[in-house]
């Protein structure tokens, strides 16, 4: 038995539906159907709200560079005597960064009198035995270092910190998450900004130990210097409202009592209160010049499990303080600003929905001709595409001014590491439009720096990815199908496009579960070593 290449059963359905539903040809020229338009009006409403969010991007560069002067780095005034700080260190299984974590906050200058440390362990593993010890050996030779062990988990991050508010005695609370290490000089260069009373976080910007493990790490690296080099700056120094991204800043104690505290209602607690504070008049201060170095996920399912915390996350604040926003007494730039960046990550399902609809729209316009095709199509290439690429070679460009060509090799792997997190950011977007609670899942770490591996986390500390990589190799063979019908219907301009789905959903799907292999084998010969040293 033979199988006709699904090309040609595509071809035999455009020539039945051309004789039936698409029979509409006059003069020689296609004219549009009912069935016609049902397919193209939503395809291209959604390309067209997408290319919102792509113009936005080009905005927000041009903001960027209209400020550009205005970039934060000597405080106006200083403090003539150092007011108390407190330095939360929120944990939950960090078994393996935990020791380098407490050992580079305890080198941290300033006066050690003015200084509680605070280590919030949440942790459900032999972590919180290990992190007790180590709390204790520090206390022994000074340091003012307390030690608090939920068991409940209650509010996860958000529920530690604020539990933690009860004994710190700190006028200024400094948050730091498991997987970075500030630099000595940390306090000494945010602190005194806060002598105007105005300032409620000052924020400092996030470098990388990893960032040359792997093509992955350089590509989220990347992707969150797009954030910090362009979202930050320009926002901060417009005077927009921007986020404090829950480490690696400081905050005012008062600020965060005056904005109702901690809250767990949305998986961003960060960006949560940050919107509250700024609706109270809250001023906040960014330092692109301060680096703090951290740890990249190594692997795909790590950084989507990471994403999709941070896109359900910021849609819930986007359902919880649009409202607010939008009757709160602010300029309209401020307010349309807050909607395109609480909400960005509704490009997802609409991403989903467009790929659904894409080989249905392109057997439609393979009858439209190319010119009608091309005056809908460059204008959403420009906004889309275009604006991608911009946003981040403008960001590495401005970040390393003599290395940031590599970043154009780099682009098409970034494109494609998008089109991996679609679909689970699209579940993550769903539950939170839909109100459904989830817990809040850590990304693991495992003390990585440059391109080594110190320790590799055993089973335990792995999160089975389920249905996913599966759904996402379905998808990526659908685009296999649209690429085989784009090549019979000589239509080459869209193949690159179509290839990058390809790639993304196939380096999702069999990444993961390459890696989920590899993991098997690693606890397996891990077993039988143990078993044969028993023995």
């Amino acid at each position: 038995m033979t199988f006709a290449p699904p090309a040609l059963l595509v071809a035999s359905t455009v020539d039945r539906l051309s004789r039936g539903l698409f029979d509409n040809t006059f003069a020689g020229v296609y004219q549009l159907s009912w069935f016609d338009w049902s397919l193209l009006i939503p395809y291209f409403t959604l390309l067209g709200i997408l290319s919102i969010y792509g113009l936005h991007r080009f905005e927000t560069i041009r903001t960027y560079f209209k400020h550009r002067r205005k970039a934060t780095s000597e405080p106006p005034v200083r403090f003539e005597q150092l007011p108390r700080v407190t330095i939360q260190l929120p944990l939950y299984n960090e078994r393996y960064v935990l020791e380098r974590l407490i050992d580079e906050v305890v080198k941290i200058e300033y006066p050690r009198e003015l200084l509680q440390i605070q280590v919030l362990d949440d942790s459900t593993d032999d972590t919180h035995l290990f992190a007790d010890a180590l709390c204790e050996r520090y206390r022994n030779i000074g340091f003012d270092i307390e030690y608090r062990h939920r068991t409940n988990r209650e509010g996860f991050k958000a529920g530690a910190l604020q539990e933690g508010m009860k004994t710190a005695t700190g006028e200024f609370i400094a948050v730091f998450d498991a997987d970075f290490i500030p630099p000595t000089d940390f306090l000494l260069r945010t602190i005194h900004h806060f002598a105007d009373s105005k300032v409620g976080v000052v924020q400092t910007r996030w470098s990388y130990l990893n960032r040359h493990y792997s093509f992955l790490t350089e590509v989220e690296a990347m992707l969150l210097d797009g954030h910090f080099v362009l979202e930050h700056g320009a926002r901060s120094r417009a005077g927009l409202f921007f986020n404090f991204n829950g480490t690696a800043g400081v905050l005012r104690r008062t600020m965060i009592e005056d904005a109702g505290g901690w809250q767990h209602d949305t998986l961003t607690e960060d960006s949560d209160l940050s919107y509250r504070a700024q609706l109270k008049g809250w001023k906040f201060i960014y330092i692109p010049g301060l680096e703090c170095p951290s740890e990249l996920p190594i692997e795909l399912h790590g950084f989507q499990v990471q994403q999709f915390r941070w896109a359900k996350g910021l849609t819930q604040c986007a359902r919880k303080l649009l409202p607010s926003i939008f009757r709160a007494k602010l300029p309209f730039r401020v307010k349309a600003e807050a909607f395109l960046h609480l909400t960005p990550n509704i490009s997802y399902p609409m991403m989903i929905l467009v790929s659904a609809l894409m080989l249905p729209v392109m057997i439609v316009r393979f009858y439209m001709g190319v010119w009608q095709m091309m005056l809908i199509d460059f204008p959403l290439i420009v906004a889309s595409f275009w604006s991608i690429s911009a946003f981040y070679l403008v960001a590495q460009r401005e970040l390393f001014p003599k290395t940031w060509k590599r970043a154009v090799v780099l682009l098409p792997m970034l494109m494609a590491v998008g089109v991996a997190l679609s679909i689970s950011n699209t579940r993550a977007v769903l539950e939170a439009l839909f109100g459904v609670k989830s817990g809040f899942v850590r990304t693991p770490k495992y003390a990585v720096e440059g391109t080594a591996v110190k320790r590799m986390a055993v089973k335990k500390y792995k999160r089975r990815s389920g249905f996913l990589p599966w759904a996402e190799i379905g998808v990526g063979t659908y685009f296999v199908y649209m690429t085989w019908f784009a090549l019979e219907t000589y239509n080459y301009f869209t193949i690159p496009f179509l290839a990058l789905f390809v790639a993304g959903y196939y380096w999702a799907g069999f990444g993961t579960l390459y890696q989920e292999y590899q993991d098997r084998l690693r606890y397996n010969r891990q077993q039988r070593l143990e078993f044969e040293t028993a023995a």
